[in-house]
């Protein structure tokens, strides 16, 4: 019988492991500009993030760091907020454990589904759904719609444009899994979610757009005076995904990131910082003129005004 042989590790290569190792277990905060006015809305931005893995747990860490400087009242999550099991202590490990130093500081999580998720999260409470698949709600002059992009329903669709249109908020904000516009090449932009959601976005006041799916992070030019992130790299990473693109103010597929956001009146600061502290996007932008005047000279559609637009559910894809 022929016997296993034992390769020895190099002396520089185990030195450079552990080096690595020691960077991303002694979390230093990242160096922030966010402005910090009085009565600002200051919140975050995960998506994809419920892996349970080690990566998901120094973003929590970077997150609490950020925190020390910058500290945000709410996360919002961009769907895939559990992957694999739910059972057992699933929630725990791929939720409580990695942001469990923002909770017990009273930070509040809002998630929407994504396509990992299962429908019955909507009633587990630190996801402060209220048990609905798609819903608002409103922070001084900003107005955020979580949406379910996994089945956009025609009930889903009229719900959106008269929430949007008598809507007085400043700053109206949604966020969902799957993304309008990505450069990412596994998944990409979702097509015909876009033929039917785009319009109501464009048509009543929408000036910042957040989703996931694609595993990067990507900032565009705005697409009709809207403000489009894809950040679905909070847990899950696919490295060296983008595609170089005209459409992109910047990506980043190298590491997991997470976003930090401040709106001061009608300025929107933001910064993205990486897994390992460094800051990889950080910008200024106000909202879409006129975006709090939709409400005016329109009364409420009767509902199933929308009921001619075929539901789009998008196929559950198992891949990640």
């Amino acid at each position: 019988m022929r016997r296993p042989r034992h390769y020895a590790v190099p002396a520089s290569l185990m030195a450079a492991i552990l080096l690595a190792y020691a960077a991303f277990s002694q979390i230093a905060a990242p160096e922030l500009k966010l402005p910090l006015r009085p009565g600002s809305v200051r919140f975050a931005v995960i998506g994809d993030s419920g892996t349970g893995a080690e990566p998901q747990y120094q973003i929590g860490r970077q997150m609490a760091a950020g925190y020390q400087k910058f500290p945000f009242t709410f996360v919002i999550m961009l769907g895939d907020n559990i992957y694999g099991g739910k059972g057992g202590d699933s929630f725990k490990r791929k939720f409580e454990s990695p942001y469990g130093d923002l909770l017990s500081k009273g930070v509040k999580f809002y998630a929407s589904l994504g396509n990992h998720d299962l429908s019955d999260e909507i009633f587990y409470k630190p996801f402060n759904m209220g048990g609905k698949r798609y819903y608002s709600f409103r922070v001084e002059n900003v107005e955020f719609f979580a949406l379910d992009s996994n089945y956009m329903d025609p009930a889903q669709l009229d719900w959106l444009r008269v929430q949007l249109r008598e809507s007085p908020a400043v700053w109206k904000i949604c966020f969902f899994h799957h993304a309008l516009y990505s450069d990412a090449r596994f998944h990409g932009p979702s097509l015909d979610l876009r033929k039917i959601l785009e319009p109501i976005l464009t048509e009543n006041g929408v000036s910042v757009v957040f989703s996931g799916h694609d595993h990067v992070y990507e900032r565009f030019k705005p697409q009709k005076e809207i403000h489009y992130f894809v950040l679905g790299n909070s847990g899950e990473l696919r490295p060296h995904d983008l595609k170089q693109s005209d459409q992109a103010e910047k990506g980043f597929d190298t590491d997991q990131t997470f976003l930090m956001v401040e709106i001061a009146g009608e300025e929107l600061h933001f910064e993205t910082v990486s897994r390992a502290g460094q800051l990889v996007d950080s910008g200024t932008f106000g909202p879409r003129k006129g975006a709090n005047k939709t409400r005016k000279g329109h009364s409420r559609p009767a509902v199933g005004r929308v009921a001619e637009i075929a539901a789009i559910e998008l196929a559950v894809d198992e891949r990640r």
